[in-house]
């Protein structure tokens, strides 16, 4: 690479930062230690033409590395971990009832949530309090209380990393679905470099998720804004969810499962207890965490890694524990209740090296 400086193992340029044989370990929320061929911090996005142009990059592996909060190194990552470290919020259009607001990669996504709030928009407060950034929301298409990001996404803008050029992409062609996107199922060639959300001033509150009415009826008299949505939804993840500050973690580690309507119906029968929802296509979901409870492994530890007694959903790291052990309780689980229940669970987050 010409047209750098290095110093040790460090090199900056216009827009970014390279180290290399780089620890990871705080840059992820399980808090485990890995490490990358090379760390890529990236703080102006035009830089990425420039990264991708240097010899000897343009063909490795990549992976991009937002807060590290959907994911888990069960191995060290054999090419270049990329950070989106850009940020700003721009709004591009606002006609008084509805805004088209452009997100950087690296805004922090919670933060992002607030700023909406505070200048008066609707759309995201059921998504408070998700850890990561606001680059990774659509790889994701994360969701929690009844809403998912890409209902409020209009579009999102990329680095083709094949074609090298820019691209954006509207919110239909970017195939979201129940924790998945486009972006996800093509990660080493679409880089995501800031995302557009249309949101409204006028609030259509989803209010019909479990514990939502419980908790405003908690905050006291007054009728339900986004704001108060946002601080009863804040309430309820605090109590159900270990916080990545205080214990390593990367929140839910399963997805709640979709099954068939036989399936569904077969289950019921046998256990009328086992939470289900309706879902696309005839499908429907059912609760992972009573499936990972019932098998009785709810606060089930092996060493430092095990399943969060707070919530059957969430796998913790309660001190040295390394990935490869964390994954090992996922297969654990995986494998309980399958035998049980003859159900697969599959992770939420992101494998590395599993």
């Amino acid at each position: 690479m010409s047209g750098y400086r290095t110093d040790a193992a460090i090199a900056t340029g216009n827009g970014w930062t390279i180290v290399e044989n780089a620890s990871l370990e705080g840059r992820n929320t399980f808090r485990v230690k890995a490490r990358a061929d090379l760390l890529v911090d990236i703080h102006d996005d035009a830089a990425l033409e420039e990264i991708f142009a240097f010899r000897g990059l343009a063909e490795r592996p990549v992976l991009v590395l937002g807060e590290g909060s959907n994911l888990l190194f069960a191995g060290d990552w054999p090419g270049i971990v990329l950070s989106m470290a850009t940020r700003g919020i721009e709004v591009v259009e606002d006609d008084g009832v509805q805004a088209l607001v452009r997100v950087a990669a690296g805004e922090n996504w919670n933060d992002f949530v607030h700023w909406s709030l505070a200048h008066g928009f609707a759309g995201l407060e059921n998504l408070v309090l998700i850890p990561g950034t606001v680059g990774a929301a659509p790889i994701q298409n994360i969701g929690a209380y009844g809403v998912e990001v890409g209902d409020a996404i209009a579009g999102v803008h990329l680095w083709d990393r094949r074609d090298r050029v820019r691209r954006h992409l509207a919110r239909d062609d970017c195939a979201f679905a129940y924790r998945d996107s486009l972006f996800k199922r093509d990660a080493e060639r679409l880089l995501v470099v800031a995302v557009d959300f249309r949101l409204d001033r006028r609030p259509a509150l989803r209010l019909d998720y479990a514990g939502i009415v419980t908790e405003l009826e908690r905050l006291g008299d007054g009728p339900p804004t986004p704001r108060r949505v946002a601080e009863a939804v804040a309430r309820l993840r605090m109590r159900k969810l270990p916080n990545p500050a205080v214990i390593g973690n990367a929140g839910s580690f399963f997805k709640n499962p979709l099954v068939d309507a036989d399936t569904a119906a077969a289950l019921h029968a046998a256990h009328p207890e086992l939470p289900q929802w309706p879902a696309a296509a005839g499908q429907v979901k059912l609760s992972a965490a009573w499936l990972i409870e019932a098998c009785g492994l709810k606060g089930w530890r092996e060493g430092d890694a095990g399943v969060s007694a707070q919530h059957a959903l969430v796998l913790v790291n309660h001190g040295r524990a390394s990935g490869a052990e964390l994954w090992n309780v996922a297969r654990h689980v995986v494998d309980g209740v399958r035998a049980r229940f003859g159900i697969a669970l599959e992770p939420e987050p992101r494998i590395i090296g599993g």
